[in-house]
């Protein structure tokens, strides 16, 4: 098969990779690095501040977050793909991991294009703009991260494969012989499950280290709900660094991951079980994809089945839960099934 000449366009909101929090940007960073193992030429359209061994191409020299931007701010992203599509000839295929701005560009160049949704499709609201403008450009080609997000989606997108996400497994080390403290780990916010994996700490008596970044939008709520039920037991330990992940997962006993949301697919579980630590999370979206029930760590519907899943925690062959995500979530994985699309989206 020849050599492809692949854009990819990832968000300008964090760095690629990005220095702590960014699910997406990692995702994006995987890729760029193992389609440059297998031999294709990639241009990277993204902050200026990514350090990747392709070409970058940037049209805004820091991440967005880094420079004080607001969250709806869209003009640099939507200029950053202006960027990409006006060089579309020099293309064979332009692969694009913006939410929802990249469906306008495609039906103005010949060059195949892909869009890989990270975000969910689903929506309670009677009038919803964004999945109004999904449904106007519905045949586009698009990924989905999981069955989950497809089959949640309210609008019946040309989804042309599920991909699911892949991790460097080498940057988690393997470890059989935990601490005795459990993790919680996401972006501070209510439908992430936080004060519900508090909940079952009072309950059961375990130590509980809380991760993850505390957004300006998030400072109140955390002040009123957390901070108040934090002690010797329960701590918040802020955001992790790229180097101090691995050491976070592989020391904890177990992730408990108690979400409120139909997440399209959860990263961490998969970084969690990579180090050997199993998963305990709620039956949402994509965690019966993820994680393995009663093999990788439990599935649970509530507080009190959770309990019960902390207490026999150890039934969990902590080997079990690293060769699970070799076998399902590798970067290499994810890599092969995007290139075979690739090349499927040519052959069109």
């Amino acid at each position: 098969m020849k050599k492809l000449k692949i854009a990819q366009v990832a968000p300008l909101w964090f760095s690629i990779p990005p220095k702590k929090y960014g699910g997406i940007e990692w995702i994006v960073f995987n890729l760029v690095e193992g389609l440059l193992k297998r031999g294709h030429d990639i241009t990277l359209f993204a902050s200026g501040d990514s350090k990747v061994p392709s070409k970058l191409v940037s049209v805004y020299p820091l991440s967005l977050l880094k420079d004080k931007i607001s969250w709806h701010d869209n003009t640099f992203n939507i200029l950053n793909l202006s960027k990409a599509f006006k060089r579309a000839s020099e293309f064979d295929v332009i692969h694009s991991h913006i939410d929802l701005w990249e469906v306008y560009f495609p039906c103005l160049v010949k060059t195949p294009c892909l869009h890989t949704i990270h975000n969910p499709l689903y929506s309670s609201a009677k009038k919803d703009s964004r999945l109004f403008i999904f449904e106007k450009f519905k045949n586009n080609n698009y990924a989905a991260i999981s069955k989950s997000q497809k089959n949640l989606s309210r609008v019946k997108l040309n989804f042309v494969d599920v991909i699911y996400n892949g991790i460097r497994i080498e940057e988690f080390k393997f470890n059989p012989k935990p601490k005795d403290h459990f993790i919680w780990s996401a972006r501070i916010d209510k439908y992430k499950g936080i004060e519900n994996a508090i909940e079952i700490a009072e309950k059961t008596g375990i130590k509980l280290h809380l991760a993850g970044r505390l957004d300006s939008t998030q400072e109140e709520y955390f002040k009123k709900n957390i901070k108040p039920r934090l002690n010797k037991k329960i701590r918040y330990i802020g955001e992790y660094a790229r180097g101090e992940k691995s050491k976070f997962f592989r020391e904890a006993k177990a992730l408990i991951y108690p979400i409120e949301w139909h997440e399209p697919f959860g990263l961490n579980m998969t970084e969690s079980m990579a180090s050997g630590t199993p998963v305990i999370a709620f039956n949402r979206g994509s965690v019966p994809e993820v994680v393995k029930d009663k093999k990788t760590g439990f599935i649970v519907n509530n507080i009190e089945e959770a309990i019960k899943a902390v207490k026999k925690i150890d039934e969990i062959k902590r080997i079990d839960c690293r060769k699970w995500v070799e076998k399902k979530f590798s970067q290499e994985i994810m890599v092969e099934r995007y290139e075979k699309l690739y090349y499927k989206l040519l052959k069109k």
